[in-house]
């Protein structure tokens, strides 16, 4: 961390979270290290949080911070020498028959019965909420920093949503959501190729995907996407293989 991130972060503390259970590794225990108090967290520090391995949930901001466990390595994209992969650029030919449109972080039921359709698609639990609206505004409406939704249709109906928080020097993908019903036009891949494209409209130079874990089904899409680079031991170093 230079001095001047050091600088800013004055007025930001740290706390570390108690153990819970891991949601990428099963029977692991994980720990998580958060900006506090979370009121304090503005456009500036934010900027050089994210900069250290750091991403958002809600108005919280935090990293990995597992005593046995170093899995959760942060990953941004190359935006200026991205190569598209022979179906990444069937994928983006498909996207141009989609309408986007960049709003502001709201929430809207029509965005929420999609969130909620994705997370019984993709992360099915036993157990519901009875103040699910309540969580949903609390994991991706709230936010202290720049962010921007976007919102993807097809013929009108909507398709993809993404959580984005836009930094200095890129974009911060918080989370996407879309129709699990619609398996072949490869959603997700297309929304990183948008953003992709609006990094470098912006001239962006990165595109923050959170963390890769190479123990988590979930998280191997992220490494599809070339070149890359990792944050290893505070290091953000590029991998083109």
């Amino acid at each position: 961390m230079s001095l001047i991130e050091k600088k800013v972060l004055e007025k930001i503390q740290f706390y570390v979270t108690t153990k819970y259970s891991c949601g990428y590794i099963d029977g692991q225990d994980a720990q998580s290290i958060v900006a506090t108090p979370y009121k304090n967290v503005n456009n500036k520090n934010f900027n050089s949080l994210v900069l250290n391995g750091f991403r958002r949930s809600g108005q919280y901001v935090y990293k990995p911070n597992c005593k046995d466990c170093s899995a959760c390595i942060p990953i941004r994209l190359l935006v200026s020498n991205f190569n598209l992969s022979r179906s990444q650029k069937r994928v983006k030919k498909c996207l141009g028959n989609l309408s986007v449109k960049l709003l502001p972080l709201t929430f809207n039921e029509e965005h929420y019965n999609l969130y909620v359709e994705y997370q019984k698609k993709r992360h099915p639990s036993n157990t519901e909420s009875e103040d699910s609206k309540a969580d949903y505004n609390d994991f991706l409406v709230r936010s202290n920093v720049n962010s921007k939704l976007v919102e993807f249709r097809l013929n009108n109906q909507l398709k993809i949503v993404s959580i984005i928080d836009i930094i200095d020097d890129g974009i911060s993908a918080v989370y996407t959501f879309y129709d699990c019903s619609d398996e072949k036009l490869s959603l997700g891949t297309m929304s990183i190729i948008w953003l992709l494209e609006l990094c470098k409209k912006e001239n962006l130079s990165f595109l923050y995907l959170g963390y890769w874990i190479n123990e988590s089904q979930k998280m191997k899409y992220k490494t599809n996407f070339k070149p890359y680079e990792l944050m290893i031991e505070g290091v953000w170093q590029e991998v083109t293989k």
